[in-house]
């Protein structure tokens, strides 16, 4: 994926990229030496870039003045079209609203893994992990996630698991 960003970081092999409001992933036309999915190999999903082979993309974003943190049915709509988006095969969503304070916790368990999410509303706040292995494609779970929630800034972490030569 290329991305439009404010800034870009690499940190210790991660790549960390702020996001304003305004900016948006944009996907690449496909490209013939983009990463591909192995499906030689043992296990058969992992994604072969670059002489590496890793498992998947897991994409860490923080959502700063935030919107519809104590919405629990606007987070669990978001989290299941995010896992569409993704190309995620969805099993379920659990979430848990947190009284009398304020506060979401939860999880979109995926065939693929998962995408999780823990709110502040009281500070805009949210924390989202976002893990996908196989063909999915995780930043889109992330632009509909934003789509819903209306961050006016994000910061967003991204990590290859298991990565092998």
């Amino acid at each position: 994926m290329r991305y439009s960003k404010t800034e870009q970081l690499a940190v210790a092999g991660d790549t960390v990229t702020v996001l304003d409001a305004k900016t948006t992933a944009s996907p690449e036309p496909v490209d013939p030496n983009a990463p591909r999915l192995d499906a030689t190999s043992p296990g058969g999903d992992f994604i072969v870039e670059g002489g590496l082979a890793y498992a998947g993309h897991h994409l860490i974003a923080d959502f700063f003045g935030a919107e519809k943190l104590n919405d629990i049915d606007a987070i669990e709509a978001a989290m299941r079209d995010a896992a569409e988006a993704a190309g995620a095969t969805l099993l379920g969503v659990k979430l848990h609203h947190f009284s009398p304070y304020e506060g979401v916790t939860g999880i979109a368990l995926l065939a693929e893994s998962h995408i999780s999410i823990h709110t502040w509303p009281e500070r805009g706040f949210a924390a989202l992990d976002v893990f996908m292995c196989g063909g999915t494609e995780p930043m889109r779970a992330i632009e509909v996630l934003r789509e819903r929630l209306k961050p006016a800034h994000v910061t967003l972490a991204e990590h290859k698991r298991g990565v092998t030569t």
